[in-house]
Formats: C-alpha cells, structure tokens, sequence
C-alpha cells in the first residue's frame, strides 16, 4: 500500500533529477556559446597574446680576448739547503720564515779538523820548496862543472830531473792546499739564493752529513713568483702571435676566479706540445711584490692574447645553437620573433662576439626564448624593466 509519505519522497526525487539535468544542459550550452565565439573572433583574425621576453640592442665595442686555465704558482728559484762534509751542527743562524740574502751564514759545522787538514797541507808544501831551492841551487853548481868537464853532462839531466819532479810536487801542494781550503769553507753553509726560510730540519749539536735525504731547510725565492699552466694547442697560434706583437699581460685570479690577485706577463712558452694531452706548457712571471701569490697556491690565470676592435656583441644567454649551427631570436619592428643564423664566438661567459649575420642596434631576445616560434608576436621588454620588481 503507498501511502502519502511514499509519494512526498517519490516526488523530491523527480524534482532533483529534472534540475540536475537542465543544469548540465545549461553547461553545455555555454561552453557551446563560448567555442562559437571563439571560433568567430578566430576567423576573424583576432591577435593572439603577445609573449614577454627580454631584449637587449646588439652593440659595438672593443672585446679583450682572453685565454684561461687553471694554474699553479711556483717559487722563482727552489734550492734544498743541504751539507757537503759531515760534521758536529755548532750553530744555526737562521730563524724559520726568514728572509735571508744570497751568502748569508745559515749554520756552522766544527771545523777543527779541516783546519788541522790545511796546517798541514800548508806545511809539506813549505817542505817540499825547500827541497826545490836546494835541488836548483846542485842544478846551477852542475851545469858550471859540466863546462869545466869536471862531472858528466848525465849528471846535469838527473839533477834537472830531481829539480822538475820537486816543482811538480811543489804545485800538488798548492792544490792540496785550496781543496783543504775549500773543505774547511763547507764548515759554513751559506744561502745560495736570496729567498724566504722553510722550516728547521736538523737543530744544533746533531751530526749533519752530505748524504742526509732531508735538507737542513729549504729557501724559495717568492719575489718575483712563476705560475705554470697548459693551454690547448689550438691556442699556441694566438699566443705566439701576441708574444711577437711585445709583452702579453697576464693575470693571476683566485680558484674561483672572483678576485684578482697579481699581475705580470708570459716569459716563456715550451719548447714542445705534449703529444699525450695535445697541450703546451706556458710560464708567466710576476713580481709579487705584495707576496699575494705563495708557492704551490692553486690559481686561475687568463693572458691578453688580443683586442677585437669595434666588434658586434651581444650577451651569452642570446646565443642558441640549432641544427644549422648559432642563431639568435631577432625581434622584428613589428614586434614578432624571428630566428636568425650567425656565425660568433663566445669572448668569456658574458659576452658573445658575432662576426657575420647581425648589425648593430637590433634588438636581441636573451630571455624567453623556449616559447618561441617564428613570427611570434611578443613584448620586448629591456633587461632594467626586467629586473625590476612589479
């Protein structure tokens, strides 16, 4: 049996069905409307919204050209401060860190010894010429007998003989001499190089000996500093073009390449290229007045190896490379994109040089150029207004 309450509900439920269906009527009826008229303003050629992108005028201007690598920085000169006799250590005169100039006494060796060694050698030289002056003086009473026929002329050889033989031992004892001489000057170990004091190796009172693997200290001369570096040999054209045009400026920048840390010039380019790695060694010299540069400091160092004159630039990020090689988004005085085959040459990360396929004062788009097609309508904006904050 239905009662009256059946009925009630019976009827919300048609009620909610016949408005849940006109309202998917009427949402298909305005998304229709909205097709249509988009339809409408298409065929009637209505402009499609303009991208924003960011553009810059290509100029003219004189480019550095620079050739860069990573580098190591070398004392001048490097000398291992070693013994040449063996001996007692009686004295060290230097202090650790200290600059010292070419013949200083660094340290002293005992040379008791070596002094007796040069007593004596001075002393069977005196001998010695004593036996020479009586030696001539039987020479000359010989050669007056010989006149006289008194002795042989044989006895005349034999005293010339005695008296050249004690000469030559005479001159052995003069050599004898200089070679004590220069024995007891090792008991001073003097600085070969002017130059800055690593650490001590060896303190006072032990033994030092010629053969020890550790120097008593080593010196490097920091002023002026070497820095040593490789480039390709693609770039041994341009860097001995530049070394015949005079000096080629060198600079010396910190690990990161942020700071500039000394400057100075190329001395020396290899003799060779390194067939293995296809490079070439290079040496530049810097003053390093400042000691900005310390041995072993690993660096970056770029060479001025020319100057372009009045070149076409324009910003890195423009440049793009396409199945046909470089290209750049040229915007057009109606405001549409178009791309454009160049040939360039990337001077440093910053700035681009084009040598064919652009003019100065066309506008470049440097960013937001990967929604773009040719004939793109866009909104150039210059990289200020890009920058600035809405």
């Amino acid at each position: 049996m239905i009662t009256n309450q059946t009925r009630a509900t019976s009827s919300r439920r048609w009620v909610w069905l016949v408005g849940l269906v006109l309202l998917v009527a009427a949402a298909a009826a305005l998304g229709a409307t909205r097709w249509h008229r988009g339809a409408r303003d298409s065929a009637a050629g209505g402009p499609p919204r303009a991208i924003p992108v960011t553009v810059v005028a290509a100029e003219t201007q004189d480019v550095p050209i620079f050739l860069s690598a990573p580098a190591t920085v070398q004392a001048w000169n490097t000398v291992a401060v070693r013994s040449q006799i063996d001996g007692k250590l009686i004295a060290v005169n230097f202090a650790e860190g200290q600059d010292v100039r070419e013949g200083f006494a660094l340290a002293e060796i005992e040379s008791g010894a070596l002094k007796a060694a040069v007593d004596q050698a001075v002393a069977k030289q005196a001998e010695d010429e004593a036996q020479l002056a009586a030696a001539e003086k039987d020479l000359a009473r010989a050669q007056t007998l010989v006149q006289r026929q008194a002795v042989p002329q044989q006895t005349v050889d034999q005293q010339q003989a005695k008296v050249d033989q004690l000469k030559a031992t005479v001159d052995a004892d003069q050599a004898a001499i200089e070679a004590a001489r220069v024995q007891l000057g090792y008991a001073t170990i003097v600085a070969p190089i002017d130059g800055r004091i690593g650490l001590r190796q060896l303190d006072r009172g032990n033994i030092i000996r010629a053969g020890d693997p550790n120097p008593l200290t080593i010196i490097t001369q920091i002023r002026p500093a070497a820095i040593v570096f490789t480039l390709p040999q693609k770039s041994l054209f341009d860097v001995r073009e530049a070394m015949l045009r005079g000096a080629v400026a060198t600079s010396a920048r910190d690990q990161d390449d942020k700071q500039e840390l000394a400057q100075g010039e190329l001395s020396v380019l290899d003799n060779q290229i390194d067939q293995a790695t296809s490079t070439i060694r290079l040496k530049a010299r810097f003053a390093n007045a400042d000691e900005r540069l310390w041995p072993g400091e690993f660096v970056r160092v770029r060479a001025l190896v020319d100057t372009r004159r009045n070149a076409v630039t324009i910003p890195s990020p423009a440049l793009q490379r396409g199945p046909q090689g470089f290209y750049v988004w040229v915007v057009q005085p109606n405001d549409t994109a178009e791309p454009r085959v160049v040939e360039a040459a990337p001077a440093d990360d910053t700035v681009t040089i084009v040598t064919k396929g652009l003019s100065p004062g066309e506008r470049i788009v440097v960013e937001g150029q990967s929604r773009l097609e040719a004939g793109t309508r866009v909104e150039p904006r210059s990289r200020q207004a890009a920058q600035t904050p809405d």
